[in-house]
């Protein structure tokens, strides 16, 4: 029979301790950023807690007597094990049911385990020293280990765990995995144990429990989740990139949330997205080609969709999967009437845009027999790729592009309303073409509204703000824009107030509103700020949180 070297299981326990330590880290940031946003500062501020309890867990370990250390370096793991596990479920429960006492239940699991991982290193050195007592190559050996384990734990979690498990359910599996070190040790070094047989009792319960969380994680989680909403989840999902919800009210609305944050509502959807297109088409000579960044759902190209001179539609989105709601979800169709319904779909799985060169994503002609609201268009394109990526490698001018970005809530969607974005932007717009940026609100929100105008124009063009009530969100702002070279602030101006037609099938937006979109509040516009945005300096995120948190 082989015979395992008794400090090469406590090797592999240092290993795998050590990758759940990092994940577990991982995970409870995560869900952090998904309930409360603002990612960075969440990941930031959890991990540097927990960092700092693991350091009062290797100061408390020193009071523990040697007796027994392998008996209370398993009691550390099951506990570890059921804390990690179970941590996530029990805070997204806690957010939707006991709001109010949500941080002091978050910061619990976030300081017991980060305590218990402090535990564990000191904990396995010093029974380490029975089978190597050269303190230098102990040591060495065990953070060897620990940090070899924390880098197959990072690798694991980011690039493995997504693709065949929930958050929640990752966070089951870690648990077991702790629990599976603890059963190994028990298994291997049983005769060094004090208190065996209650051990193995205790780590047949912990299987359990940990079992019975795995199996009714997605049950646990969709009534969870109920709670945060208002109306009942008609679907939920978490990608590679995001967490997409639906709901659906009594009356048959229809909403949409990224991350927690509503991204529309069927009943007032098209004031919205009337507003985000119609103006600055109209603006223009008969445009051709139309550019669509964001948008995945689908309803600013509907709108493109209702002009007979538009010849070709790209829309980019990065995730293939709100783009596959909005092609296949019935409810989803009904909203945006189909306009992706037969869309030609290209999923990039990288940055490498266009190996080949610009050819490959050149179709023939599309009818769209979903809907007589739209006109034939030749070509429609849906590009699953990162917007940066897209702009740097696609050769070619749009006549129009369309930003329909999520708010700046996070630094990595700030980079997106950033002065380098608009650079790389202006390569893709012909001499007289426009684009429009939904900005935020210019009420709850002003000068994240106004920082976006103020990088747009630094970014050498000239920017003109409209805004229009949207019941659900409030107050909303935009910016249109076109070359300095081009356009002159007033000729912007002159061209929105001239329009004096629109689509017949506009269900909200006259040319007479179209011309109110212009007008301001006294001290609206009014700033004593200067600060624009840059990929090294997220102005705007700053101005966004400030703004939304008052």
């Amino acid at each position: 029979m082989l015979k395992i070297p008794k400090n090469f299981i406590l090797y592999v326990s240092i290993f795998v301790t050590g990758g759940c330590g990092l994940a577990y880290e991982y995970t409870l940031s995560k869900i952090a950023s998904d309930i409360l946003g603002n990612s960075v500062r969440q990941w930031a501020i959890i991990i540097a807690v927990m960092m700092f309890f693991m350091g009062i867990g290797s100061e408390l370990q020193k009071y523990i007597r040697n007796q027994k250390l392998l008996d209370k370096f398993i009691l550390a793991e099951l506990a570890l094990g059921l804390l990690g596990g179970f941590g996530p479920i029990v805070l997204l429960a806690s957010y939707g049911q006991w709001q109010s006492h949500y941080i002091i239940i978050q910061y619990f699991f976030i300081c017991s385990i980060g305590l218990l991982i402090g535990f564990e290193i000191p904990l396995l050195t010093r029974i380490n020293e029975k089978y190597n007592d050269v303190l230098g190559s102990n040591l060495g050996n065990v953070l060897k280990m620990d940090y070899i384990g924390s880098l197959f734990g990072a690798l694991l979690w980011v690039f493995v765990l997504p693709k065949f498990f929930t958050l929640i359910e990752m966070a089951f599996v870690l648990g077991f995995l702790n629990i599976f070190v603890a059963g190994i040790t028990i298994l291997v070094l049983q005769k060094s144990l004090f208190h065996f047989k209650s051990l193995v009792a205790l780590l047949c319960l912990s299987m359990a429990l940990i079992g019975f969380g795995f199996v009714n994680s997605s049950q646990w989680t969709s009534y969870s989740e109920q709670h945060l909403y208002r109306d009942k989840i008609v679907h939920s999902q978490t990608t590679p990139y995001q967490h997409i919800v639906l709901t659906e009210s009594p009356l048959g609305d229809l909403s949409c949330y990224i991350n927690g944050h509503l991204q529309f509502n069927s009943f007032d959807e098209h004031i919205y997205h009337e507003v985000l297109v119609h103006p600055t088409l109209n603006m223009l000579n008969k445009p051709q080609r139309a550019l669509v960044l964001g948008g995945g759902d689908g309803m600013a190209v509907r709108e493109l969709l209702k002009y007979e001179h538009i010849q070709e539609i790209i829309l980019v989105d990065l995730d293939s999967s709100m783009t596959n709601l909005a092609q296949n979800n019935p409810l989803f169709v009904k909203v945006n009437q189909g306009a992706l319904k037969n869309a030609k779909v290209r999923k990039i799985k990288n940055r490498a845009l266009i190996p080949s060169g610009y050819a490959p994503l050149i179709l023939g002609n599309q009818k769209r027999p979903y809907s007589q609201d739209f006109q034939e268009v030749k070509q429609l394109k849906v590009i699953n790729v990162d917007a940066i990526a897209f702009l740097e490698q696609i050769p070619g001018l749009f006549d129009v592009i369309i930003l329909d970005f999520p708010d700046p809530h996070s630094i990595e969607l700030a980079k997106l309303y950033s002065k380098g974005f608009y650079h790389l932007l202006e390569k893709h717009l012909s001499p007289r073409g426009l684009f429009i940026q939904q900005s935020t609100s210019p009420i709850f929100a002003k000068e994240a509204f106004l920082s976006i105008g103020r990088t747009i124009q630094a970014a050498s063009f000239n920017a003109i703000p409209i805004h229009q009530n949207v019941p659900t969100f409030g107050e909303w702002g935009f910016w249109i824009a076109g070359r300095q070279e081009e356009w002159k602030y007033e000729q912007l101006k002159m061209k929105l107030q001239s329009i004096t037609t629109l689509p017949t099938r506009l269900k909200f937006l006259t040319p007479e509103l179209t011309r109110n979109l212009l007008h301001f509040g006294k001290e609206q516009l009014d700033t004593r700020e200067e600060k624009v945005t840059t990929i090294s300096q997220a102005a705007v995120y700053d101005y966004y949180l400030e703004g939304w948190l008052q």
